[in-house]
């Protein structure tokens, strides 16, 4: 069962404007990275299902993380399905987030409270999600939508929640773009975790890594 209701999810990622996106098929390296992030200051994150077994290893880190990383809400990605994201409610998941909208996967989340971000790429989509419940929705792939898809969806729909995802760097100048267009938050994958780091275990590297992409968001907010 989630620790966290939709509300605290919700708020984790508004406040620390990123939400890191990994995957694993050992546990143990997936349980260093997420303490590893904690330690950086992230709040929420996302293990993705993207390969065989991926239930097993959300199973271990899923209660590592209530015990070690006790204010972290853990979620998990690249579900399209509903069988899916109930699965993975049932093994402690926070939130569940989608490549694509599927109505189905919010009916299983709204069940729980749990928010679902489905992907979506026109305003019509997050028009859809938002009628079925889904309180953010997942920009996706923005580094083909672009900023000025952001900038442009909110005109006419101001009080939407959005995160883009896909492309997303950890430099000021990508994460100022967003931030100025307008996002709720960041999700980040590859350049937040790059190959070499995560093979080498310097686990240091990828708390410096998300301390610097949050004061990155930081200053972006301020200024």
């Amino acid at each position: 069962m989630a620790r966290f209701d939709k509300i605290a999810v919700l708020s984790k990622m508004q406040q620390t404007g990123m939400v890191p996106v990994f995957y694993h098929k050992d546990a143990e390296i997936a349980k260093q990275v997420v303490k590893a992030c904690y330690d950086g200051g992230v709040r929420a994150f996302e293990f993705t299902n993207r390969g065989d077994f991926a239930q097993e290893v959300f199973a271990e880190l899923s209660k590592f993380v209530a015990k070690e990383c006790p204010e972290m809400a853990l979620g998990v990605g690249t579900v399209v399905d509903p069988a899916t994201a109930a699965l993975y409610i049932q093994l402690g998941a926070n939130f569940v987030v989608g490549p694509l909208f599927n109505p189905d996967i919010a009916k299983v989340c709204n069940r729980r409270l749990i928010p679902y971000a489905p992907g979506c790429g026109s305003v019509s989509e997050v028009g859809a999600a938002q009628e079925v419940g889904c309180d953010l929705c997942k920009i996706f792939p923005g580094d083909v939508l672009g900023s000025k898809l952001i900038k442009g969806m909110l005109a006419p729909m101001p009080w939407s929640k959005l995160m883009v995802t896909g492309g997303v760097e950890p430099t000021l100048d990508n994460l100022r773009e967003w931030i100025k267009a307008g996002v709720f938050c960041v999700g980040m994958g590859s350049k937040l975790f790059p190959k070499e780091v995560i093979e080498a275990g310097n686990w240091a590297a990828v708390t410096a890594k998300c301390e610097e992409a949050l004061a990155y968001i930081n200053e972006a907010r301020r200024n």
